[in-house]
Order: structure tokens, then C-alpha cells, then sequence
């Protein structure tokens, strides 16, 4: 999927631009870690994930333009998240996951945003990593900051600032962000107004892997990890509203009183079987790394497979490979998936396949197999529970007109929320 721009008035922007795994983050120390599920921290609170990326290898994507493959050399990015969780305190992961060589950050601060490029006066912290302000991000790794006392609101936004004054070589990134990052010449990481970053925004994150926060009351076992492909990474959604489904359920569980994190580890146009040079490697191989890795993971939703199917009738640079797959070639992917899911102790949600017929690669065959993997998902007893996303958005063959996106193969906003709201809460 995401083979097509976004074309929505909804992106306010000079240009729609748009479509991994970071190495395993290094274990916390065994006085970070979180408490056994179900019970509550004693003590001091764990770090808590508040905001995830899978990040992506440097790619050149013309529908979508990015700022990976040149990098960056004597600028500063600022580029703006949503924490999913409140703390006390916060902490910023850098992922050097594709990068050849190490990665020089010369300096970088985090705040709170004030909309755009502009951060909210009073809140900007410097981010250091072991007391330095410059660090080097070893290639292939990842670093985590010291802890930085700025306190974090649930749902609010927050600017992590990065300034590059060695070239940077290409950049580790995820290319569907669906809001701002922000570019200037020279160091602006303190910066309070937007005043110097005069370029249009890019819609990717670059080398940001994760913001978790310190002081929320959930402890081990209560993260959710939407993991998928870009009907998780929110393609279709409305620029800068954050209505991707995962967004709109952990709005969900905070209404209903049980608020905890989800975190998305979506990647637009990815597959279960097989990688690609733009849509990042294959869920099988960044399964464990993008998902289970973790803490504080307690259920992940696995919404896989349109690709395989879709994928192999649009053939290009940034589809290959894309063989032809049968029902039960996606069916023994997720069984694999499923199976290092149960050997973590995690619980796993399986997500239907939404129609896609009226999309310009829809295919009879393909049609066949996305209703026999959808049938085996509702049926075979494999996983601990089931959102029915196909029924939740379906018109037929086709996704309902209010829930569909242009293209006829991704949703909207309120597509999105359809989502959302198909998952059964108690299953969590």
C-alpha cells in the first residue's frame, strides 16, 4: 500500500509529502524495570513507554520526500510527537539502527511544543546522555538520554530538538509521520521560536525510536503495541490530529478509566513475508525487535498481510520482492509471529483484513486469499482475541464510503476510529 500521495485537503502543507526495526534497545537495569502484570509499582515508579517509531533504513520515496538519504551537516531538526502517557519525568531514544557509521549528535533538547516549530517558553531541557550534551550513537545501535525533568501531560505534544554539526551520513528514520519536523541551518536546539526554521517540514522522524516517561502508575504488562503496516501507521488520517486507530484507542481506555500506553509500530507499506528497500524489513524479521523487546509490552495487535496480497500486482523498486502468496503462506507467518508472542508471555490480538476492492490493484484472486486468511483469524482459536476490523469498516467488497480514503484501500479519520472502536477493551 501507499503507493499513491496523500491527496487530502486536510494536509495544510506546500507539498503532501509520505509508506526498521531499530536494534534491540539494551535491557534496563534491573532496578528500571517494571513490575509483574497485574500488579502495581512499589517504590519508585518504572519508565513507561509514552511514544514509539519503527524506524526505517534511509530511502529515497518520491510520492513521499524525505530528508533520509542526504542526511543532515550543521543543522538542526525539531520534530514534534504525542506522549501517550503522563510522567514526571522523560527520556528520548536515538536509533543509529542503518547508519554505517556512528552517529555524531553535537547537541539536543526537548520541550514542550507550542504548535508548528515553536516550542513553550519555560520548557526547554537539555538532553544529555551519560552528563555529555554530545554523544556518538555507535552504527547499527541505540542510545537512550538521561532522564530530564520536564513534566508530561497524556496526549501532549513535545519537540525533540537535534542538532548535527558533523555530517550525519544517511539517516535511520520512519517515513510516515503525519505531522511536522522542522529544519535550520546551524544550531537552533534552544531555539523558542520557530524564526529559524524557515524550510517547509518534512512528514518523517529521523532517528527518533522512542520518549517513555516516568511516574505513570501502570506498570509491567499494561503497554499495548499496535503493529502493522500503514492501516497502523495511520495512512489516510488528517495531518497533525493524531486520529491514527492507535491513537484513538488509547483515548479510548482513558475515557473508560484503564488509561495505558499504545505505542505504534506500524510501517507503511510493510509485509509479513518479505522486505523491501522502501517499506522496511519483512514483520517477521522486526517482529521481536519492534514489538517484544520491551518491559512494559503486555498485548500486541497484529494487523499484517494486505501487502503480500496487494503488493505483488503493483511490481516496482519499492515493492520487490513481492511473490504471489497463498492464504496459508500469510496464515504460517502469523502462526510464527503468534508463537514468539506466546514464548514472551504476551497476548496477541488478531486483526482482520479490510476490502480493497475499487483500489487500481484489486484483483479476484486477491479478493480469495484476503477472505480465507480473514476467515482462519476468526475461526482457528489462535490468538487470544480478535478485532474484526473487515466487519467494523466493510461494505461488502468494499470499505464504507464514510470510512474510505481516496484510494479505496486505506480509511480516514473516521475509518480510523471505526477501528478503535472494534476493539474489545476486556481483551487488553
Amino acid at each position: 500500500m501507499i503507493g499513491k500521495p496523500l491527496a487530502r485537503a486536510a494536509v495544510p502543507l506546500a507539498a503532501a509529502l509520505l509508506a526498521l526495526a531499530p536494534s534491540a534497545a539494551p535491557a534496563a537495569p534491573a532496578a528500571d524495570r517494571n513490575q509483574p502484570s497485574g500488579q502495581q509499582p512499589s517504590g519508585p515508579r518504572p519508565w513507561t513507554a509514552a511514544w514509539t517509531a519503527a524506524p526505517q533504513a534511509p530511502a529515497h520515496t518520491d510520492w513521499y520526500p524525505n530528508w533520509s538519504e542526504a542526511g543532515f551537516e550543521n543543522q538542526t531538526v525539531r520534530q514534534v510527537i504525542r506522549a501517550g502517557a503522563a510522567g514526571s519525568e522523560l527520556r528520548v531514544r536515538l536509533s543509529n539502527a542503518y547508519g554505517k557509521t556512528p552517529l555524531r549528535l553535537a547537541g539536543a533538547t526537548v520541550a514542550l511544543s507550542d504548535g508548528g516549530a515553536a516550542v513553550r517558553p519555560g520548557t526547554v531541557r537539555p538532553l544529555r546522555f551519560g552528563g555529555a550534551g554530545s554523544v556518538a550513537v555507535p552504527a547499527g545501535g541505540e542510545l537512550v538520554s538521561d532522564p530530564a525533568a520536564l513534566p508530561v501531560e497524556a496526549f501532549g505534544k513535545l519537540a525533540v530538538t537535534l542538532y548535527f554539526q558533523a555530517p550525519s551520513g544517511p539517516a535511520t528514520f520512519h517515513n510516515l509521520a503525519l505531522t511536522g519536523s522542522y529544519r535550520a541551518a546551524g544550531d537552533h536546539s534552544t531555539d523558542v521560536s520557530a524564526g529559524a526554521f524557515t524550510e517547509p517540514p518534512s512528514l518523517s522522524w529521523y532517528y527518533l525510536a522512542g520518549v517513555d516517561v516516568k511516574g505513570s502508575p501502570r506498570g509491567r504488562g499494561n503497554t499495548v503495541v499496535a503493529f502493522g503496516d500503514s492501516l497502523t501507521d495511520g495512512y489516510g488520517s488528517d495531518f497533525g490530529a493524531d486520529n491514527r486507530y492507535p491513537d484513538v484507542l488509547a483515548e479510548r481506555l482513558a475515557a473508560a478509566g484503564s488509561p495505558r500506553t499504545v505505542v505504534n509500530a506500524g510501517i507503511g507499506g510493510n509485509k509479513l513475508l518479505n522486505g523491501s528497500d522502501c517499506f522496511g524489513e519483512s514483520a517477521l524479521a522486526r517482529f521481536r525487535r519492534d514489538a517484544l523487546d520491551r518491559t512494559d509490552v503486555g498485548t500486541v495487535v497484529l494487523l499484517e498481510g494486505t501487502n503480500d496480497i496487494v503488493q505483488p500486482d503493483d511490481p516496482g523498486r519499492c515493492t520487490t520482492p513481492a511473490p504471489k502468496v497463498t492464504s496459508q503462506d500469510i496464515t504460517g507467518g502469523l502462526r510464527q509471529l503468534i508463537r514468539e508472542a506466546r514464548a514472551r508471555g504476551v497476548r496477541v490480538l488478531g486483526a482482520t483484513i479490510p476490502p480493497y476492492q475499487g483500489y487500481g490493484h484489486w484483483t479476484e484472486r486477491g479478493e480469495r486469499v484476503r477472505n480465507e486468511v480473514n476467515q482462519w483469524i476468526r475461526t482457528s482459536g489462535a490468538y487470544d482475541g480478535v478485532v474484526d476490523v473487515d466487519r467494523a469498516v466493510a461494505d461488502g467488497p468494499r470499505i464504507r464510503k464514510e470510512f474510505a480514503f481516496t484510494d479505496g484501500i486505506h480509511l480516514n479519520g473516521a475509518g480510523y476510529r471505526a477501528v478503535a472502536e472494534a476493539v474489545d477493551l476486556d481483551r487488553l
